[in-house]
């Protein structure tokens, strides 16, 4: 690296990397490819990834400019709405792959990802979902592209039987660390049977963890309890609580026949990393989230915010959260009734999303 190019690699970011937390950016549009801001965030902001969603391509394509030239293009080929919301994301998720081709073979396969998601409507499908995932998978053509599974009981045999072919899965709308524990033994189960067969394991899967989302159920639950002392702590808490959950299913025996044979962790990604309350830092769930092998999926403001004035105080994610869900639990908070609602309402918002989405095409084409 150059001098010139040193003095411009943000501090900040580049100290989150170096503690072991990848940021990634929760954000995916054509201008920001086309423009060069996307190779911008990769060589000064140390941008590792990219995540996407039903909702990001919602906004991106119906609140702007960048797609009218190939929607009218595609109206012309009497493609569904769904066919060419397809074309669409895929030719973004592979321009956005070229960009961070060289991040992903420089980190040797662990890292310079981006992800594209199977629709959420078939989350309580396991057939349809791995053949999704097997579509887009095929249709990318990126080795660092990865399809993001939501981690529903019903999603898991997909997640497992997506490893064993070798696709590159990013687990999404994980709630509960019990959610979180299934797709990790999924992982596993899917890495063993690559093994038994004498298949490589370099294969790479993270498990999105939804932070802010959290807090905004919870502090609703403690309004005008007398605990105001726990509001904003929940979703930190439970995050440290499936970390060590991480810590715990990636050092055990099982594991480590696995490490042996060339697979990488399931990193932990923080996901809804956005701060959604003014009274709250606008950095918590990035700075409070900080460990070895995990990834910060932030939407580009809170990106700009921990660039400007995040801090790196050593690894915050390992801290002990036991004496604040104790805490949470003794003011009547049950996480297990919080976590299974947020699924149901996340899986739903997707689908909104996803119904906006494609409407919205619709009317596009009868503007034509």
């Amino acid at each position: 690296m150059s001098t010139t190019e040193a003095t411009n690699v943000n501090a900040n970011l580049r100290r989150l990397l170096e503690a072991g937390t990848s940021p990634w950016l929760d954000l995916l549009r054509r201008s920001l490819i086309k423009e060069g801001e996307l190779a911008r965030l990769v060589s000064e902001d140390s941008l590792r990834g990219v995540t996407s969603n039903p909702s990001i391509f919602e906004k991106a394509i119906l609140e702007s400019d960048d797609y009218d030239e190939q929607l009218h293009e595609l109206f012309g080929q009497s493609l569904s709405a769904q066919e060419i919301y397809e074309h669409i994301a895929i030719a973004d998720v592979q321009a956005a792959c070229d960009v961070l081709r060289e991040t992903y073979e420089s980190a040797n396969h662990q890292d310079g990802f981006v992800s594209l998601e199977v629709a959420a409507d078939l989350a309580h499908d396991e057939q349809t979902s791995i053949e999704a995932a097997r579509s887009f998978w095929q249709r990318v053509n990126r080795p660092n592209v990865m399809i993001k599974i939501p981690g529903t009981p019903e999603g898991l045999g997909a997640i497992e039987q997506g490893i064993y072919e070798g696709i590159n899965i990013n687990i999404t709308l994980l709630f509960a660390v019990e959610a979180y524990e299934r797709v990790a033994d999924a992982y596993l189960k899917g890495l063993e049977r690559r093994q038994a067969e004498g298949l490589p394991l370099d294969v790479a899967s993270v498990a999105s963890f939804f932070v802010s989302r959290i807090d905004g159920a919870v502090d609703k639950r403690l309004d005008g309890s007398g605990h105001d002392e726990l509001l904003g702590t929940a979703a930190i808490a439970n995050a440290r609580h499936a970390y060590r959950s991480f810590q715990r299913i990636f050092s055990e025996p099982r594991w480590d026949a696995l490490h042996h044979g060339g697979a990488h962790v399931q990193r932990p990604l923080w996901a809804s990393t956005g701060v959604k309350n003014s009274a709250y830092r606008d950095t918590m769930y990035v700075d409070d989230l900080v460990g070895p092998h995990t990834v910060s999926t932030m939407p580009l403001s809170t990106l700009e915010a921990v660039g400007d004035h995040g801090t790196v105080s050593g690894p915050t994610a390992e801290r002990n959260p036991d004496e604040t869900l104790q805490a949470l639990a003794n003011a009547g908070i049950d996480m297990s009734e919080v976590t299974d609602e947020l699924l149901v309402d996340g899986v739903k918002q997707f689908e909104d999303a996803m119904t906006r989405l494609l409407d919205g095409i619709e009317e596009r084409r009868g503007q034509q």
